[in-house]
């Protein structure tokens, strides 16, 4: 598991795991334009049902600059998991850089109504050096 995902952050029985690939097909360096495919797994390991309820990202380029994205659930899903399973997507990323990196958190409630954060740890996103 940890290779294919290399990534992961747990918080209260929630873990977010993560990989991500460059995708030179659709990044074009000479017009500036890098392009990254992330795949996201959330597990829960509770005891109680979550549901996925918003998105917060903070994705920041090769300059530093900072670019915030928020939004209701995930590829157009608000996904329940129930203990012992995992909700998996798919989504991507563009940036003017050829690198960067992303970072952020989910918020969910539980079957109980309570409301939390959990962490999505930070990754690179790395075009290899061939791709600059």
């Amino acid at each position: 598991m940890k290779a294919f995902f290399p990534h992961s952050a747990t918080t209260r029985g929630v873990t977010v795991r993560v990989s991500v690939n460059y995708l030179p097909e659709q990044s074009e360096p000479d017009r500036g334009r890098w392009f990254w495919a992330y795949h996201i797994r959330i597990e829960n390991e509770g005891d109680d049902v979550v549901q996925l309820l918003t998105r917060h990202w903070i994705i920041t380029d090769g300059r530093g600059a900072r670019h915030t994205v928020e939004g209701e659930g995930v590829v157009g899903e608000q996904p329940q998991i129930e203990p012992g399973s995992s909700y998996d997507y798919v989504s991507g990323c563009p940036l003017a850089t050829p690198t960067g990196t992303m970072q952020g958190s989910y918020h969910v409630i539980a079957g109980d109504g309570e409301t939390f954060d959990v962490a999505i740890p930070r990754f690179p996103l790395t075009a290899p050096a061939v791709a600059r």
